[in-house]
Protein backbone atom coordinates (compact mmCIF):
# COMPACT_ATOMS: atom_id res chain seq x y z
CA UNK A 1 0.00 0.00 0.00
CA UNK A 2 1.15 3.41 -1.03
CA UNK A 3 0.19 5.47 1.62
CA UNK A 4 -1.95 8.91 1.27
CA UNK A 5 -0.93 11.56 -1.20
CA UNK A 6 1.09 15.06 0.25
CA UNK A 7 -1.79 17.61 -0.30
CA UNK A 8 -0.01 20.98 0.40
CA UNK A 9 3.33 22.60 0.02
CA UNK A 10 3.27 23.52 4.06
CA UNK A 11 2.16 19.60 4.42
CA UNK A 12 5.30 18.54 2.25
CA UNK A 13 7.46 21.09 4.10
CA UNK A 14 6.77 19.26 7.66
CA UNK A 15 7.45 15.68 5.97
CA UNK A 16 10.87 17.01 5.06
CA UNK A 17 11.56 18.97 7.60
CA UNK A 18 10.89 16.13 10.14
CA UNK A 19 12.38 13.28 8.11
CA UNK A 20 15.88 15.68 7.84
CA UNK A 21 15.47 16.12 12.01
CA UNK A 22 15.03 12.25 11.83
CA UNK A 23 17.99 11.78 9.88
CA UNK A 24 16.11 9.60 7.74
CA UNK A 25 15.80 9.75 4.07
CA UNK A 26 12.05 10.87 2.72
CA UNK A 27 11.05 8.08 1.34
CA UNK A 28 11.68 6.18 4.72
CA UNK A 29 10.27 8.29 7.21
CA UNK A 30 7.24 8.61 4.50
CA UNK A 31 6.57 4.51 4.14
CA UNK A 32 7.17 4.58 8.55
CA UNK A 33 4.44 7.02 8.89
CA UNK A 34 1.79 6.21 5.98
CA UNK A 35 2.75 8.96 3.31
CA UNK A 36 2.83 7.78 0.03
CA UNK A 37 7.03 8.26 -0.72
CA UNK A 38 6.32 9.19 -4.11
CA UNK A 39 4.07 11.89 -3.53
CA UNK A 40 6.75 13.26 -0.41
CA UNK A 41 9.32 13.14 -3.24
CA UNK A 42 7.90 14.79 -5.81
CA UNK A 43 7.35 17.68 -3.57
CA UNK A 44 10.64 17.78 -2.34
CA UNK A 45 11.44 17.83 -6.37
CA UNK A 46 9.52 20.64 -6.96
CA UNK A 47 10.55 22.63 -4.14
CA UNK A 48 14.17 22.34 -4.50
CA UNK A 49 13.64 23.56 -8.01
CA UNK A 50 12.38 26.49 -6.95
CA UNK A 51 15.05 27.21 -4.41
CA UNK A 52 12.75 26.70 -1.51
CA UNK A 53 13.06 23.74 0.20
CA UNK A 54 13.92 25.73 3.56
CA UNK A 55 12.41 28.23 5.02
CA UNK A 56 14.96 31.60 4.56
CA UNK A 57 15.49 33.10 7.85
CA UNK A 58 16.16 36.87 8.07
CA UNK A 59 19.72 37.68 7.53
CA UNK A 60 21.79 37.99 10.41
CA UNK A 61 24.29 41.95 10.74
CA UNK A 62 27.32 41.34 12.40
CA UNK A 63 29.34 44.36 13.56
CA UNK A 64 32.55 45.14 11.98
CA UNK A 65 35.29 46.91 13.79
CA UNK A 66 38.50 48.06 12.38
CA UNK A 67 41.41 47.07 14.11
CA UNK A 68 44.81 48.91 14.57
CA UNK A 69 47.52 47.27 13.27
CA UNK A 70 49.87 45.69 15.61
CA UNK A 71 53.21 47.19 16.95
CA UNK A 72 56.08 45.20 15.17
CA UNK A 73 57.76 42.63 17.67
CA UNK A 74 60.67 44.19 19.61
CA UNK A 75 63.22 41.44 18.61
CA UNK A 76 67.07 40.83 20.12
CA UNK A 77 70.54 39.79 18.86
CA UNK A 78 72.31 38.38 21.20
CA UNK A 79 76.24 37.55 20.88
CA UNK A 80 77.68 34.74 22.42
CA UNK A 81 81.27 32.86 21.80
CA UNK A 82 80.78 33.74 17.76
CA UNK A 83 77.36 32.57 17.66
CA UNK A 84 74.29 35.09 17.40
CA UNK A 85 71.17 34.36 19.08
CA UNK A 86 68.01 36.33 18.45
CA UNK A 87 64.88 36.40 20.52
CA UNK A 88 61.71 38.26 20.67
CA UNK A 89 59.92 39.79 23.66
CA UNK A 90 58.22 35.98 24.56
CA UNK A 91 61.05 34.61 25.33
CA UNK A 92 61.47 32.83 28.77
CA UNK A 93 64.45 33.74 30.78
CA UNK A 94 65.00 30.17 31.73
CA UNK A 95 65.26 28.85 28.11
CA UNK A 96 67.82 31.78 27.55
CA UNK A 97 69.76 30.65 30.33
CA UNK A 98 69.90 26.65 29.48
CA UNK A 99 70.76 28.04 25.55
CA UNK A 100 73.59 30.14 26.88
CA UNK A 101 74.69 27.56 28.69
CA UNK A 102 74.86 24.96 26.08
CA UNK A 103 76.70 28.17 23.62
CA UNK A 104 79.50 28.54 25.94
CA UNK A 105 80.44 24.94 26.79
CA UNK A 106 80.91 24.31 23.13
Amino acid sequence: MAGRKVGSEQEARRCLAAARAAGKSAGAWASAHGIDGRSLNAWRVNLERRGATRPRSAPRLVELVPTTPAAPAARYLLHVGGVELELGDDFHEDTVRRLVRVLLSC
